[in-house]
């Protein structure tokens, strides 16, 4: 790969259940570069992110993370469990697992930094608060805490700003364009167009195919957003198949 690529798509088909979600996604994510994700729902914008984890595997096509990345992941505020019996610090410690274990024992050190990125996110005071007791502002800070002490250079956001009162949305963006300026590549799934078009310079404009992938004031245009909104719903039975990815027989 480029050293100056973080993600390289080639040709990649991302699905569930033999529905293709992400079809045939050829492109290159830059290093360093603040990239958002935009579609309506069902586009396949959350898909390709838990592909990059690793989570969603390909059905067809492959892509490629340079060897010098690592990955962090905030999923949908939703998909988080805010019934489990956790402390906001244990919530932002479980970013440090891939260091020292579920079950490892955490340093001075490792304790400074769990401290320091929850008073980086606006929560000091509240390290022993359960986090059922959280608003969703709230929780979504301790996430963010989580994804700093991962202290990644791959950073994928999954509709970070959904649902949350503006001054934790303008907080949010400030750490965001701080991991920019240090170096770090962001990708972020998002709805708001006029927040992306202010904050975010590139954007793929994703609709199962990719509409259009470049310069965010080149993507968004009304004509292109036309189109993204046309799509076939990738879980309608009527919906086209992907005839180069899912030949006859391979589906099983």
């Amino acid at each position: 790969m480029n050293e100056q690529n973080a993600l390289t798509f080639n040709n990649l088909t991302l699905g569930y259940q033999s529905h293709p979600a992400v079809h045939h996604l050829s492109g290159k994510i830059k290093k360093g570069s603040l990239t958002a994700i935009v579609g309506a729902n069902g586009s396949g914008k959350s898909t390709l992110l838990r592909g990059i984890m690793g989570i969603n595997k390909p059905m067809s096509g492959s892509f490629e993370i340079d060897s010098d990345q690592t990955l962090a992941y905030l999923p949908q505020r939703a998909q988080v469990d805010q019934s489990f019996p956790a402390s906001v610090l244990e919530l932002v410690a479980l970013g440090l697992w891939s260091k020292r274990g579920l079950l490892g024992r955490f340093t001075k050190e490792d304790m400074q930094t769990l401290y320091q990125a929850i008073q980086a996110v606006g929560l000091e005071g509240f390290e022993k608060r359960n986090i059922s007791t959280l608003s969703g502002g709230q929780l979504q800070r301790a996430l963010f805490a989580r994804v700093i002490v991962q202290d990644a250079n791959l950073i994928l956001l999954d509709e970070p700003f959904s649902a949350i009162d503006t001054k934790t949305v303008s907080d949010l963006l400030s750490l965001i364009a701080n991991w920019h300026k240090q170096g770090r590549t962001i990708i972020i799934v998002a709805h708001d167009i006029q927040l992306i078009k202010a904050h975010f310079p590139e954007t793929l404009l994703l609709a199962r195919d990719a509409i259009a992938w470049g310069k965010t004031k080149e993507v968004l245009t009304p004509k292109n957003l036309s189109l993204a909104q046309n799509f076939d719903e990738n879980w309608d039975e009527n919906a086209p198949w992907c005839e180069t990815d899912i030949q006859k027989g391979q589906v099983s």
